[in-house]
């Protein structure tokens, strides 16, 4: 899966997203799932090795004992357990509802100005993997781009003005 897409991902999982399936959840950048969908990388089970980046991205994602317990096991985790580990970030009481909340949750990011949500993802990103002295290099950059990009002004005049931005990125 590309690393590096320029817009935010987000997954919506009403199901079992297991093997291949929570690999590409772990690609996302946010999770919206219903109270009955599970995870997990069964691979071991069968002798495998989740291999398209799973357990890389788990270990960065949750505490490395828990990272190696849904690994070797291949035992799934429920979504309640998903989110208390910070893999989901919104759940639904039903599987029906997911695609709804996935979508309200991509408006509510619309709102923003797109120059600074995609600085933010990328910052942020890059975060998780780098240095922190890279990550405060890339934040010099990224702030000047945003600043640059003409958003920052318009979102200061329409504050002051009490209406809505009009982004231009």
């Amino acid at each position: 899966m590309q690393r590096d897409f320029p817009k935010p991902i987000i997954a919506a999982v009403n199901g079992p997203a297991l093997a291949g399936g929570f690999e590409l959840v772990l690609a996302c950048d946010l999770v919206v799932a219903a109270e009955t969908a599970t995870f997990g990388l069964p691979e071991a089970k069968r002798g495998l090795l989740a291999a398209a980046g799973g357990p890389i991205r788990l270990a960065r994602r949750v505490p490395l004992a828990t990272a190696l317990e849904i690994v070797m096991t291949g035992d799934p985790i429920t979504a309640q357990r998903a989110l208390e580990l910070g893999l989901v970030n919104r759940l639904t009481d039903t599987p029906d509802q997911v695609v709804a909340e996935a979508v309200a949750l991509a408006e509510r990011i619309g709102e923003n100005s797109p120059a600074a949500v995609r600085a933010g993802r990328k910052l942020t990103r890059a975060a998780a993997e780098v240095s922190e002295g890279e990550a405060w290099t890339l934040n010099a950059q990224l702030a000047a781009e945003v600043f640059r990009s003409g958003d920052a002004i318009e979102g200061a005049t329409a504050f002051a003005e009490k209406r809505p931005p009009v982004w231009n990125s």
